[in-house]
């Protein structure tokens, strides 16, 4: 069996982060992920997936993703219940995180960026993302498929007959 959510989405809210009786840090959030559709007015919608992440993730997360802040994340769905202050049960489902992401620095995200919005445009080399402590993101660069050049120097292809593969 398999349980397993990979989910990319902006925060809708800040983070409520809070600590067990054991001292463990637990943060809940919500996700605001695109539908991969328009409305019949031509609108997006979002669906808006409540998470809860624990340890130093959560800590982390409540400190560095504010409300806006377009990130990823993998983990699994969880279906719990409990009775509420009147006496009925509630059934929640939520997605309990185990890793996340910061898909874009703040200063794309607050400055208009051309790349807001569009989840290509994070990955690309002219994002100016920045780690939490100031490192530069490695640059990226496409895979090159040319014939003409090589990484080892040698342009021509290999001279392999039939009989000599395994296969």
């Amino acid at each position: 069996m398999m349980n397993s959510v990979c989910l990319v989405g902006r925060m809708s809210k800040d983070a409520e982060l809070k600590y067990t009786g054991n001292n463990i840090a637990v943060a809940s959030f919500s996700l605001a992920v695109n539908r991969n559709f328009k409305d019949a007015n031509g609108e997006r919608e979002a669906d808006f997936i409540n998470c809860v992440i624990w340890r130093q993730q959560a800590e982390n997360l409540a400190n560095w993703a504010k409300k806006g802040a377009l990130i990823g994340i993998t983990g699994r769905i969880q279906t719990r219940s409990y009775e509420n202050q009147h006496g009925q049960r509630v059934y929640v489902t939520e997605v309990v995180a185990e890793n996340f992401q910061m898909l874009e620095s703040r200063a794309a995200r607050e400055g208009g960026s051309a790349n807001q919005g569009s989840i290509s445009g994070a990955f690309g080399n002219d994002n100016g993302y920045t780690g939490p402590y100031g490192q530069q993101a490695p640059q990226q660069q496409g895979p090159n498929f040319a014939r003409d050049s090589s990484t080892y120097g040698n342009a021509n292809p290999m001279d392999i007959s039939d009989d000599m593969l395994p296969f």
